[in-house]
């Protein structure tokens, strides 16, 4: 049951982080407009408000990545206006502990992160991958433009495969070349188009090359692969360009190589931990800023907290970095800061509940 004291502290922080979230997403969009060569791009190709909503929607993905210290920020502006009114006082006054005040907000806050982190990423990644996806081996600045390049292990088997076109998340490649890594009759077959399917790569009609003979004209040649579809699928796109519910398909059908595995669980489980992540922040503003004090300085607790905000951010940050890499477990890379900043607010809210300074 939420009571008239509830929603006054969660109308004032409600309005006053929005309003943090709002200007960041505006000076983010303004950053992503800049990218005139993507909005002529997409505006050419489908059209003047569809490049607009390209840069909204890549504005939105950028907004969430930031939202630990929009909310840090915004909390203490909320907390600090509720201070200035002499509403916390107030409040605190009459017998309500500042964990009764703090039940609310993070309740709210813990909903909204999930509809956040499950809804509005969803919507904004695949309009993103539709509007503007990234062109095949353009992944990585090494690679030439137009071409994609895949090392493939099987049975008895190492190779290269490079292709000029896919289809199928991968599952299909154009324009095939591979380069065999063994010492083979057949170092070099090229194709029209490679099919994966029960772990072989089938050439339907493809030509064998050799620096000693002829070429030859073969047909239904397969080649044994470990790869999965869902791998192929993660090596040609970044786990950035998936949704929630793709990374969990993805992963209960099963990825052998660990590398990715690691990035995509890493992806899946962050946006999971998001809750936390935020509720961290939120302890945070509450333990720098709710305290009880004389002075109406507001100014070292507020840059404190938002110092240890960006701390906790940056810690974040590096942990997704190291999750990713298989560095981390990614369990403990996406929970461990949120951990780390919630037993930061609750410790210090503590010592100033006991009366410490």
């Amino acid at each position: 049951m939420i009571s008239r004291i509830d929603r006054v502290v969660l109308a004032r922080l409600a309005s006053r982080i929005a309003a943090t979230v709002f200007i960041f997403y505006g000076l983010i969009a303004l950053v992503e407009s800049l990218d005139t060569w993507r909005f002529n791009y997409v505006a050419e190709q489908r059209g003047t408000h569809m490049a607009i909503l390209m840069v909204a929607m890549s504005a939105v993905r950028w907004t969430i990545k930031t939202l630990p210290v929009t909310v840090l920020m915004g909390a203490i502006l909320g907390l600090v206006d509720l201070k200035m009114r002499h509403e916390l006082t107030v409040i605190k006054s009459s017998g309500i502990s500042i964990w009764r005040v703090l039940r609310a907000p993070v309740l709210v806050l813990a909903v909204t992160s999930l509809v956040i982190a499950l809804g509005a990423e969803t919507l904004s990644t695949q309009i993103n991958r539709d509007l503007a996806p990234t062109p095949p081996g353009q992944a990585a600045q090494l690679t030439p433009a137009g071409e994609i390049w895949l090392e493939q292990r099987g049975e008895e088997a190492h190779y290269v495969l490079m292709a000029r076109s896919m289809d199928q998340g991968g599952s299909r490649l154009g324009g095939v070349t591979l380069f065999d890594l063994q010492a083979t009759d057949v170092p070099r077959l090229e194709a029209p188009e490679a099919v994966l399917e029960d772990g072989h790569w089938t050439f339907p009609t493809a030509t064998a090359r050799s620096p000693d003979g002829p070429a030859r004209y073969l047909v239904n040649v397969r080649v044994p692969t470990m790869s999965t579809p869902a791998e192929i699928s993660l090596k040609l796109a970044s786990t950035e360009d998936m949704t929630f519910f793709e990374l969990a398909r993805l992963l209960q059908r099963g990825v052998s190589d660990p590398t990715i595995r690691a990035a995509t669980a890493m992806r899946l489980i962050k946006l999971l931990a998001l809750p936390l992540v935020l509720t961290g922040s939120l302890m945070i503003a509450f333990a720098f800023t709710a305290g009880y004090s004389r002075r109406t300085q507001f100014g070292p607790a507020v840059l404190y907290g938002i110092t240890l905000g960006f701390v906790v951010f940056i810690i974040t940050e590096m942990a997704d970095r190291a999750g990713s890499t298989g560095v981390l477990n990614p369990v403990f890379a996406a929970v461990g800061p949120a951990a780390v900043a919630i037993i930061i607010g609750v410790t210090v809210l503590l010592r100033r509940e006991d009366g410490w300074t």
